[in-house]
């Protein structure tokens, strides 16, 4: 979730062969299947390395900070070559798809620094009793200096929301059971498939025949507040010709409502005392961006005891199931903009491949993630699993899963100055507002009333 007005415009997206290495969602499908492959194979030969590599100060319960100061320096090591590997990960790849290299490496040591405190303060002994979960404290101090502290611009090529989220996804794939994945599916594509009709059909008729805004501002607010936030705004405004400003009022509207659903969402649930998959899933239907519900649903999942449910039941609702959504929204709005509205402001009509081009490829890194740790954990018994494999291979994976959101929840923070939003009209932020209310109104239906024995039980 971006929100820089720069980082809004629609640029050409890499098509093709090229698209394999210059195009985020590829690189995250590479970087984490290299994890989880190469995380077997050091498993297989007895190698800890991968568990000394996601070493993180959350898990310490330190009381005060002379604990602290000995964690880091008997892990200092650790530390140096895990941000050795973080930083050329993401400092290479980002050069690759077109980013300056001194640039990002100058903004991720800021970004990695900030990211050790956040850790260190989960790792607090009262951080429960203050509610102080790394996500949502990541979040609100990137808020706090991007719009306090006259921040460098030399820091903002770091501040890769969209990529850090999408290798988190990935990587989460490989703590994801497959037959979880088999089962839950249908439930969530169903669930997402009324969200994401009900919702898009509310902002856009109050939009445009109640209040009266351009169709094709409608389109683009319906879908972002119906699937995937800002994503979405701008594959559905490539789609239609959108003006800029369309997608400027879109981007604006779902970067507010994403952030107050961050703040809330987590506490409604805790004061409903919801179960963790519940939870989850009631903010996957609810959250307008991945990156922003799953700091949501970590956050929550953190106060419920259970982070790893509350996180799934998210994935599945959003990731899986309201995401999809992209791409056959993109088809639905790119016919009726060629073929019912004015042809020469919209271009010729779309291929098939629409839906393909828009759907978001990270996804099929979750997958084979998945897929790749089932097939492999398949042969080992039930104590087996708990006692070597999980604490070998799959904590280690999900402890740097856990590094990659903390990057990416500092990261919306960092990049979201109030100053530059853009001033709405009443009536797109009130059709807007109200479809807000429409989701979350039957998310919690689906979620709480109607699954609500389903995600409890996840």
């Amino acid at each position: 979730m971006t929100t820089n007005a720069s980082q809004g415009q629609a640029a050409p997206v890499p098509m093709g062969l090229k698209a394999l290495w210059l195009r985020e969602d590829w690189w995250a499908i590479w970087i984490g299947l290299g994890v989880v492959v190469v995380g077997i194979i050091l498993f297989l030969n007895g190698s800890t390395a991968l568990k000394l590599l996601a070493v993180n100060p959350g898990g310490l319960k330190w009381a005060n900070f002379g604990q602290l100061a000995d964690h880091f320096a008997s892990n200092a090591g650790r530390y140096a070559v895990q941000f050795l590997v973080f930083a050329s990960i993401f400092g290479v790849t980002s050069a690759i798809m077109g980013i300056n290299l001194r640039r990002f490496l100058v903004g991720f040591v800021f970004i990695y620094l900030l990211s050790v405190c956040m850790f260190a303060v989960g790792g607090w002994v009262n951080a429960a009793k203050y509610n102080l979960e790394p996500p949502l404290v990541a979040l609100v101090v990137g808020l706090v200096l991007a719009n306090t502290v006259p921040l460098s611009k030399v820091f903002e090529d770091a501040f890769r929301v969209e990529y850090y989220v999408k290798l988190g996804i990935v990587l989460l794939g490989a703590t994801f059971p497959i037959t979880l994945v088999a089962t839950a599916g249908p439930v969530a594509i169903g669930q997402a498939t009324i969200i994401s009709l009900l919702t898009a059909f509310t902002i856009y008729f109050l939009g445009t025949r109640v209040f009266g805004i351009d169709r094709r501002l409608g389109a683009v607010l319906s879908v972002g507040g119906a699937v995937c936030g800002v994503s979405a705004s701008m594959a559905i405004a490539a789609s239609v010709g959108a003006k800029r400003e369309h997608l400027y009022t879109s981007v604006t509207l779902v970067v507010v409502w994403a952030l107050i659903m961050i703040l809330v969402l987590p506490f409604v649930s805790q004061a409903l005392q919801l179960p963790a998959g519940v939870a989850g899933a009631w903010i996957g239907t609810s959250e307008f961006a991945d990156a922003a519900g799953f700091a949501a649903a970590s956050t929550y999942g953190k106060m419920a005891g259970n982070e790893e449910v509350s996180i799934r039941a998210f994935t599945l609702m959003k990731v899986i199931g309201r995401d999809l959504w992209i791409g056959i929204w993109s088809l639905v709005w790119a016919l009726i903009a060629t073929t019912r509205w004015e042809k020469q402001e919209t271009g010729a009509a779309p291929g098939i491949g629409e839906i393909w081009r828009r759907f978001p490829k990270f996804v099929i890194g979750f997958f084979v993630a998945s897929i790749i740790v089932s097939f492999f954990t398949q042969g080992y018994d039930a104590s087996t699993l708990k006692k070597v494999v999980k604490p070998a291979l799959m904590d280690p994976i999900g402890a740097l899963r856990g590094w990659t959101f903390i990057f990416c929840f500092l990261s919306i923070g960092l990049s979201t100055r109030f100053r530059e939003l853009k001033v709405v009209s009443r009536g797109a932020f009130l059709a807007f507002s109200l479809g807000v209310v429409v989701n979350v109104i039957a998310g919690w239906l689906l979620s709480v009333r109607i699954f609500g024995d389903y995600w409890a039980g996840l």
